[in-house]
């Protein structure tokens, strides 16, 4: 629902050609709430810009002759399904490189091939749980929480993306094709990183550390007279930078806390005494101050605060997307990316449901007319789903 359309985004960004395959029912992120405009779904839009729709039915032996067309001319098909589909629809990579034997094929599922798990539904949530990352997640003593955003579902698309790359790459050397798996607990087990090497070494299981960090100190949000906000200065000379903005130059030279070992073997303490300086100042007073000192800090903003800041405005990570067939231009998230050298262009629309069926077809393919509608009329085929006229 999410990693495969996030990792297809990322590549229509970068300037692919994007053929996104649909059942004629439609993905079902496109009737994913809570809000809609003519009856097309803002969290379907999000996700699927630069894109041109196809509906075909895979389950029919007519609709896999379209699709094996259609990886004939393409040089990556990405599939985000549940292990074992592709088998039973006949389009594999054994399958596609019959057709083409330049084809990389790369499959998003949960669990991967030859796992106990492999035959499983997932989603982000299962992941998350399965994996660990729930629990580090929240606060000590406290209910295992899932991460805010669907962290495996992104990682996951942003890392398939970065295998067809590679993949595309290699190939340019070989001239052969390539079949890559991306299951998301795998990306879900990378992101452990460090907790899990310590673990692995130490033999202990963490635990959730809040907005802390288990390692380093201060590292984590304080308590300010009218709120909250984040502060770093677990390396010394920001050590030294917070003990002189918090005007409490003793405290630097405290024989409990001049090294990060020892202000961890004392953080209780430590956080208490922060909490009671930062108390005495609002966050905006705060975070003025050690920005002059010269001290990592930021403000832990709403997402109305985060998308409307002036870095995020610089950056131009808040774009205007134009999606011609329901006559809306919306905003969304933009492409992290930055190619200096590369020529901005505005970002394509996202597609109806079968919108480039005919298009895609007739260009690509050479179907004539005749071919297409014998192949719609037997429900192979979806041409262009119109929007409601109601907005």
């Amino acid at each position: 629902m999410l990693a495969g359309p996030y990792a297809a985004m990322i590549l229509g960004d970068l300037g692919a050609d994007v053929i996104k395959i649909e059942s004629p029912a439609g993905d079902s992120a496109r009737f994913t709430p809570p809000h809609f405009y003519r009856g097309e779904s803002i969290y379907f839009m999000s996700l699927n810009r630069n894109k041109r729709s196809v509906a075909i039915d895979l389950a029919d032996p007519a609709g896999r002759k379209v699709f094996y067309d259609l990886a004939s001319r393409s040089d990556v098909v990405l599939d985000n399904l549940r292990y074992g589909v592709l088998e039973k629809l006949k389009i594999n990579y054994e399958v596609l490189r019959k057709y083409n034997p330049k084809i990389i094929s790369c499959s998003i599922n949960g669990y991967g091939s030859g796992t106990p798990d492999s035959a499983k539904p997932s989603f982000d949530l299962m992941i998350q749980a399965k994996g660990g990352g729930m629990s580090l997640t929240g606060e000590p003593g406290g209910s295992p929480l899932r991460m805010g955003v669907s962290v495996s579902d992104h990682v996951a698309g942003i890392y398939a993306a970065v295998a067809i790359l590679a993949a595309l790459h290699a190939r340019e050397k070989t001239g052969k094709g390539r079949k890559i798996e991306v299951p998301l607990y795998s990306a879900m087990i990378s992101m452990l990183s460090y907790e899990a090497a310590l673990y692995l070494y130490s033999g202990e299981i963490p635990g959730p550390v809040g907005a802390g960090h288990r390692s380093l100190i201060p590292y984590n949000a304080v308590r300010t007279k009218d709120g909250h906000i984040v502060v770093d200065a677990h390396l010394p000379k920001f050590w030294f930078a917070l003990c002189r903005a918090m005007d409490m130059p003793r405290l630097a030279d405290d024989p409990r806390f001049s090294t990060l070992a020892l202000r961890n073997d004392n953080r209780e303490k430590l956080l208490n005494m922060l909490d009671k300086a930062f108390g005495a100042r609002t966050s905006r007073e705060w975070l003025e101050i050690l920005d002059a000192n010269g001290v990592p800090c930021a403000p832990i903003n709403d997402l109305k605060a985060a998308l409307e800041d002036e870095t995020t405005r610089a950056l131009n990570m808040v774009v205007d997307v134009e999606h011609k067939g329901v006559g809306l231009t919306f905003k969304a998230a933009g492409n992290p990316i930055r190619m200096f050298d590369k020529e901005e262009k505005p970002y394509g629309s996202p597609p109806l449901l079968g919108e480039h069926t005919e298009k895609i077809l007739q260009d690509l393919l050479k179907y004539d007319d005749k071919k297409i509608e014998r192949l719609v009329k037997k429900k192979v085929l979806r041409k262009a789903v119109l929007p409601q006229n109601e907005p």
